[in-house]
């Protein structure tokens, strides 16, 4: 939900003079006159088209503020008290098309003075919305998953620093990362997307807390974020899997520990199509896991029946590892192929008890690193990101600098 309550509630004084006046996106100021300290409030009592954007400010002049209550539905609205105690400020953006009432007391010279201000914000949102935030909320996901923050349309370019500046995000650890904003031909589901990838793979076991404070941020002439987004999600234990292409062996481990090993069959290459690429290679690197199937229909990139190659079979227990048609999957042909060498179309061929253990054991985001064979992941192919070096991950944020996770503690 919007805004927890903050109240800036210092030594509460008695009221001598109550707001009025004001209008637009000006200010309200009660007091001065008589000696009393001066309580100005912007926006302005009655104003009916605040900007979103610029938010609450509340000053005082001879003497300091001792409480301030801005709401919103009743919800205390968060802001930061200036060290001087003479200025509050809201902390994130207001919602557009919403009410806020608003009261401050100043105290100085054995004096108060307290002032009031109703306002509402305009209703002009963007047309850039934000369609979803990954992981989804209480789930629980492997140590190399990354954050996704996805909208409906790319977000201007002038706009981003902003949208990064209010995603808000907590982790039990603290941990360090970096959001790097992907075009739609670098997504893995072609939607705009700023992602949060930590430098080294989460500290297992803990909780993460995302929240994108998008309401009221100008993203267009006039026009502000809609809503905020937030999503709570656990990190599970550390899962790692190893694949070699030359031993045709894969490894899992849990939290360092070996837990299953079984020899697999991987892509055996041949079919290297007019984009240089030979679709029946495994690509080399580190991946993650993402979504699975219990049945998953297979056929051959670039190929339609009667072509040579051309395949279409359903697997079963298929977990998906990248946008390539990579999965760890059933075995369907010859089990000689397994341990021995690689027959596979470029997936993850395993025995059957192994793949249904995999695609009930594993959650999304666990790292999967293959390695043997002659085609290299490309960091864009499915979610590939930590084939890319952490600080050139980072030049990718408009703030151009890596963040630390705030510690949550509840």
């Amino acid at each position: 939900m919007r805004r927890t309550a903050l109240v800036m509630a210092l030594v509460l004084g008695t009221a001598t003079a109550c707001g009025g006046g004001g209008g637009g996106g000006g200010t309200t100021s009660k007091g001065g006159d008589d000696g009393s300290p001066k309580v100005t409030i912007s926006p302005a009592n009655g104003a009916g088209d605040a900007r979103p954007d610029s938010g609450v400010t509340v000053k005082a002049a001879g003497g300091t503020l001792s409480q301030v209550s801005v709401k919103l539905r009743n919800a205390e609205v968060p802001g930061r008290l200036s060290a001087d105690k003479t200025e509050w400020r809201s902390t994130w953006t207001l919602v557009p098309g919403a009410r806020y009432q608003v009261s401050a007391t100043a105290a100085g010279k054995g004096k108060n003075t307290t002032a009031t201000s109703a306002f509402r914000t305009v209703r002009a949102t963007a047309a850039t919305k934000i369609t979803n935030v990954i992981p989804s909320e209480n789930e629980t996901v492997g140590t190399g998953m990354p954050v996704f923050v996805q909208f409906s349309k790319p977000v201007p370019e002038k706009a981003r620093a902003a949208v990064e500046r209010g995603i808000e995000i907590s982790s039990t650890t603290p941990t360090e990362g970096a959001w790097r904003w992907l075009a739609p031909n670098e997504s893995f589901n072609g939607l705009p997307s700023a992602v949060f990838r930590p430098r080294h793979p989460w500290k297992p076991r803990q909780r993460v807390s995302v929240t994108v404070h998008y309401a009221g941020l100008k993203i267009g002439d006039s026009v502000f974020g809609d809503k905020d987004v937030t999503r709570r999600f656990r990190i599970g234990d550390s899962h790692t899997i190893n694949v070699n292409a030359s031993t045709h062996k894969l490894v899992v481990k849990k939290n360092g520990a070996t837990v299953r090993r079984w020899g697999v069959s991987l892509g055996a290459g041949g079919d290297r199509q007019a984009d240089g690429i030979d679709h029946l290679l495994t690509t080399s690197g580190v991946h993650l896991t993402m979504d699975r199937s219990r049945l998953e229909r297979m056929r051959p990139p670039g190929k339609k029946k009667g072509d040579p190659g051309w395949y279409d079979e359903q697997v079963p227990w298929a977990t998906r590892i990248s946008n390539s048609g990579e999965y760890i999957h059933q075995n369907m042909d010859d089990p000689t192929c397994l341990g021995n060498r690689n027959c596979s179309h470029g997936c993850v061929r395993s025995p059957a008890d192994a793949a249904q253990w995999f695609y009930h054991w594993s959650y999304r985001g666990d790292l999967v690193t293959i390695t043997g064979t002659k085609r290299s992941l490309q960091w864009t192919n499915g979610w590939g990101y930590w084939q890319m070096s952490f600080d050139k991950w980072a030049k990718g944020s408009v703030l151009g600098k890596p963040v630390t996770t705030a510690a949550l503690t509840r």
